[in-house]
């Protein structure tokens, strides 16, 4: 299956367990709900979700929670064939409390270092790197200075092909601190073809939380397509020729956790079908709505048939840009936290 791949995603996998009871701390009693998730592996799966041959570069450990990923993986349709095993590290834990349900309180368990750290560049073949028709690069997987380089290798490797996706995805708890990230993060914008973060993580790559100026620095910097989410204010997509706000899907919210990740999907299956960029991001918000509106992430996931049914239920508000062309913009606006998992 490797050689007919369509979309292949690279960092962190982990196995999660949600809080069942909204509005509850880690300190309050609480049952948890198991499944799997990683902002890269939840990709994955939304990807397969929509019908695409979808593989994860990521490691486990060699316990029993590895052998639960694999089949979970499997289960949804993702390729498991960079899924590789560490001999002595720990599968990843990751708790969340919904505490709000918007923003779920988050612990992760990686001690003394997660599998997914030690991913070199070598553990997929340079024909798959280069010919993949979506490579997706999760930023933090360039926060450990076990794979950093080996990281940057596959970006070198992958030499700017289209679609080469970075993921301004920004953990505070992985770095040292907001610089290194910058100077690490940033420094890999140029090898990308599409960007995607929030205000934050822009700021972090770019320099700017501004949307506008987020979209324009990185498109300086040679990505075609620049994604900047901005919570409730919509999401700005940006591209040499233009540039538009597509509103978000109004839904009731169970847990904001994985609803970044069904946005990652949905724009992978647009890269891949060709559309234009409003549509892509006019389905892509319509994924992450779905997502919002469940519990887990992964298993969240949308089909085809019920996110295609949602975006035509809605009415989907898309304002051309506060800019023209030639390069005015207008004001700024709210921005809120990341949600995904």
């Amino acid at each position: 299956m490797a050689s007919s791949l369509e979309v292949l995603t690279v960092g962190r996998i982990s196995v999660d367990l949600y809080g069942n009871e909204a509005n509850v701390g880690f300190d309050g009693e609480q049952t948890f709900t198991k499944s799997i998730g990683g902002s890269p592996t939840n990709v994955a799966v939304a990807a397969a979700r929509l019908g695409h041959r979808a593989a994860v570069l990521t490691k486990v450990g060699a316990d029993a929670f590895g052998d639960y990923v694999r089949a979970k993986l499997a289960g949804f349709g993702v390729d498991t064939t960079y899924v590789a095993t560490h001999p002595t590290l720990r599968t990843p834990l990751a708790f969340a409390a919904l505490d709000p349900p918007e923003e779920p309180t988050l612990v992760f368990y990686r001690e003394p270092a997660g599998p997914d750290s030690t991913l070199r560049a070598d553990d997929v073949e340079p024909e798959v790197l280069r010919s993949v028709p979506i490579f997706w690069m999760s930023a933090s997987a360039l926060a450990f200075d076990s794979c950093r380089a080996e990281m940057q290798a596959l970006m070198a490797h992958r030499a700017g092909a289209r679609h080469t996706v970075l993921d301004l995805d920004y953990r505070p708890m992985f770095w040292r601190s907001p610089s290194e990230a910058t100077e690490t993060v940033g420094a890999l914008v140029a090898q990308a073809t599409v960007a995607v973060g929030n205000r934050t993580e822009c700021q972090i790559a770019v320099g700017t939380s501004d949307p506008n100026a987020a979209a324009d620095r990185l498109l300086e910097r040679g990505v075609e397509l620049a994604i900047v989410k901005q919570g409730g204010d919509g999401v700005l997509v940006a591209w040499p020729e233009g540039r538009a706000v597509v509103a978000p899907t109004p839904v009731p919210v169970v847990c904001g956790l994985g609803a970044g990740d069904a946005f990652g999907g949905a724009l992978c299956h647009g890269l891949l079908a060709g559309w234009d960029p409003i549509r892509i991001v006019t389905v892509a918000n319509a994924a992450g709505a779905l997502v919002a509106s469940r519990l887990l992430c992964s298993d969240a996931m949308p089909f085809e048939p019920e996110l295609m049914a949602l975006v035509g239920a809605t009415s989907s508000e898309v304002r051309l840009g506060e800019r023209d062309q030639q390069g005015r913009h207008g004001t700024d606006a709210a921005d809120s936290a990341r949600v995904q998992g």
